[in-house]
């Protein structure tokens, strides 16, 4: 009787621990049922769309850090600046950190003997040279399949102006999808190889 009960009391405890390690294979863990930093970034990006409806490269004085233009306006790199800063990771203020240790490495465009908090990570060129600085950078291809979600990509348009957009989760006939403000606000087109590629870059939000 006693061995009797002895082999159903193990029994039971048998099924309770293979009970056990189901439900903590089949319950996913805090940490995956959060969003990635690269999700949330791709998630801003989409979110600018439809929000961000004019184009205005106008000079602004704005805040430092966490600084601004009015969100229904904005420039091409204003998409960069505001899906990376839904992840804490700021812009404005890496950029200016950097310019300050070493200005001599960034473009002189534009007549400055000091990084200016304003317009700095507004600009195109300083954007790529900040990327490349961090080691963001990464060969340019004609293969849309080297092109993943969240990468950061420049072009030059016809004109010679410089552009930047940010790679989406969305792709058209093989190629991934590109949000930007071109001219009229954030949009998700199919512009990957629509204008002349200057840069790539894979700027990694999980090493800030």
């Amino acid at each position: 009787m006693i061995a009797y009960l002895g082999r159903r009391m193990a029994g039971a405890w048998s099924a309770i621990a293979a009970s056990t390690v189901l439900l903590a294979l089949a319950a996913p863990t805090w940490a995956e049922e959060a969003p990635s930093k690269l999700q949330q970034i791709l998630r801003n990006a989409h979110d600018q769309v439809g929000v961000t409806i004019h184009y205005d490269p106008s000079y602004q004085t704005i805040p430092f850090p966490n600084g601004d233009v009015p969100l229904e306006r904005g420039v091409c790199t204003d998409v960069i600046v505001r899906a990376y800063r839904s992840v804490g990771i700021d812009l404005q203020l890496l950029v200016n950190q950097d310019m300050r240790q070493a200005f001599q490495a960034y473009p002189r465009l534009w007549g400055l003997s000091r990084p200016d908090p304003n317009i700095d990570h507004r600009r195109v060129q300083n954007l790529a040279t900040f990327f490349t600085r961090q080691k963001a950078q990464l060969p340019v291809s004609i293969d849309a399949r080297d092109y993943a979600a969240g990468d950061i990509v420049t072009w030059r348009l016809p004109g010679g102006q410089p552009h930047i957009g940010i790679v989406s989760d969305q792709a058209r006939d093989g190629r991934p999808l590109i949000v930007h403000n071109i001219g009229s606000g954030a949009k998700l087109e199919d512009i990957l190889f629509g204008y002349q590629i200057t840069g790539h870059y894979r700027f990694n939000p999980d090493r800030s």
